[in-house]
């Protein structure tokens, strides 16, 4: 048996009878000890060996409901195989087409076996018509326990984790038992976690690796307690966050930053001073996009009148193919941001992040950046130029990692691919540098705009469009043009209430592109105001910038 698994069993036969999981809330909770989650997860485990699951297998799970897919995740390991969260449908989604992009992601991860759980049982007929096989989540919780854990090795696959939508190739990050451990164990050692007295509140989808292994396998394998809710019951109404972190005395939560710039937005227009009790909140995570200060700040300050402490925010850095977690900030010192010249850091060639020498000074003459900690114990990281040369300190570059927790490769519609070099690097595509040990991240390397030998991050003109008022908190991106050529701009698309009105959306747009012009010394060739709802975005309210690339030029060119 993995160690992984072996840790999940023993904590639920010991800790695992006192704490657990809550789910249902806000409007039914419902209360299971982990001890419970795993004695369901063995009927589960039975009734997928007894429909033919081989140890090693792939299961792809279909399901919304967090009481189900914690049973579901565990008796997939359980009875030896590895676990995929499908991607889900909405409202709006073409089922002819969702189904067609299963069928090749099931072929991708060699998987003949769907569990169906709530709120998706009306698919099975979908299901039916295209062939795919699957097997209900609620028989399979009829069925005979497995008597014992079907043996694992440290580099069986776990998870295999998607990471395109749809509307691209799909494919699947391989992360093995071994990884699993590595970073889980890790992650708890940073975070300094006591299993007995943490309680952890989230509202992440558990389809992302975020949500799955952060806020439902470490709770489920060490026994800590977990509030669990979903995406939309966020979304649907995002004071439910503090509201359950009142309710359960909630030390430990993670969002990306947009997430914590609305819920900081809402708080500071509640009345009553003792409408939260925040004060027990010791690590507020915030990860999986670029940190913003100005939305930690208004989220901070929000928070003061009912007892968090500042100190709580916990910048973090991770992907998907080291598992989750490379980086935490130092716990208890909130966040800290870096203060660099524009100009040095800006350059094509050998930038460097030189440390401003007024950081208060805030024009295009600065750039800010979160600084995201050291990495997990376990994880080597590096920056490399594009020459191949390792960066020194404050030097410019892509970020490189290795270690414990990376994944061993992919799956892809082609076969597997190992994108690390034959010294076990794997290259992330994220452009930083390095103070003190500590991960700066600037960008994606993809996305970086060049303007007259210029590198201009995204990042910065979102900022800067996002502070203006009328335009979505979160809900601004900063598009490529004619990227590669000698004639490469920038466009704004943004979201904001005065949509529809021309005169307001045009003092918006100028308002916008003279706040981005100060910020970053260029102006956006165009600013596109759009409705609320228009642009693309994750399951978790992530604004996809590729998607409104492609939904820009598809508006310019309806347009022409």
């Amino acid at each position: 048996m993995s160690r992984f698994v072996d840790t999940m069993v023993t904590t639920a036969h010991a800790g695992g009878r006192e704490r657990g999981m809550v789910t249902g809330e806000p409007r039914e909770p419902v209360r299971r000890t982990w001890f419970e989650v795993h004695q369901r997860a063995r009927r589960i485990a039975g009734g997928l060996v007894g429909a033919g699951l081989e140890p090693g297998g792939a299961v792809a799970v279909l399901a919304g409901a967090p009481e189900l897919i914690a049973p579901t995740v565990q008796g997939v390991w359980l009875a030896g195989g590895s676990v995929t969260m499908l991607h889900q449908p909405t409202a709006r989604t073409d089922l002819e087409k969702w189904a067609e992009d299963t069928l090749r992601v099931l072929r991708m991860i060699g998987s003949s076996l769907v569990a169906l759980g709530e709120p998706f049982d009306g698919l099975a007929a979908v299901l039916d018509q295209h062939g795919i096989a699957y097997r209900s989540i609620g028989d399979l919780l009829k069925a005979e326990p497995l008597a014992e854990p079907v043996p694992t090795g440290e580099d069986s696959l776990a998870l295999l984790q998607l990471t395109s939508g749809s509307t691209a190739d799909p494919k699947a990050v391989k992360i093995t038992h071994g990884n699993l451990f590595s970073n889980i164990t890790a992650m708890v050692e940073r975070a300094e976690f006591d299993f007995d007295t943490d309680v952890m509140v989230s509202w992440l989808p558990l389809f992302h690796d975020m949500g799955m292994v952060g806020f439902l396998t470490v709770p489920m394998t060490f026994g800590v307690e977990l509030v669990k809710i979903t995406p939309m019951d966020f979304l649907s109404g995002p004071l439910v966050w503090p509201e359950l972190i009142s309710k359960y005395g909630g030390t430990t939560t993670a969002a990306p930053n947009f997430a914590y710039a609305i819920v900081g937005r809402r708080l500071a227009k509640v009345d009553d001073d003792n409408a939260y009790d925040l004060s027990k909140l010791r690590i507020a995570l915030n990860g999986a996009e670029p940190i913003d200060p100005t939305a930690v700040r208004t989220f901070t300050d929000a928070g003061k009148r009912f007892g968090m402490p500042a100190e709580c925010v916990f910048p973090a850095y991770g992907l998907a193919e080291a598992t989750l977690a490379v980086s935490f900030a130092p716990l208890f010192t909130g966040l800290t941001v870096d203060v660099v010249e524009a100009g040095p850091l800006e350059a094509e060639n050998r930038a460097v992040a030189v440390p401003a020498d007024d950081p208060r000074y805030d024009t295009d003459e600065v750039r800010r950046f979160a600084v995201l900690g050291r990495p997990l114990a376990g994880l080597e990281v590096r920056i490399v130029g594009e020459d191949g040369e390792v960066r020194a300190e404050r030097e410019v570059g892509e970020i490189q990692l290795r270690g414990e927790a990376m994944s061993p490769g992919y799956l892809t519609v082609d076969g597997p691919l190992d994108t690390r070099d034959a010294d076990g690097w794997f290259p992330t595509g994220d452009v930083g540098y390095l103070v003190d040990g500590q991960i700066v991240i600037c960008g994606r390397k993809k996305d970086v705009i060049i303007l007259g030998g210029r590198n201009v991050y995204p990042t910065d003109i979102e900022r800067a469009a996002g502070s203006v008022d009328g335009v979505r908190a979160g809900n601004a991106v900063a598009v490529r043009i004619d990227a590669g050529t000698r004639r490469e701009r920038f466009a704004v698309v943004l979201e904001s209430t005065v949509a529809g009105d021309a005169d307001a959306e045009h003092r918006l747009a100028k308002e916008v592109a003279a706040r981005v012009r100060d910020a970053v010394d260029a102006r956006p060739y165009s600013v596109v105001v759009l409705p609320k709802g228009s642009l693309p975005k994750t399951p978790s309210g992530k604004v996809k910038r590729a998607a409104t690339a492609t939904q820009y030029r598809e508006l310019i060119d309806s347009r022409a």
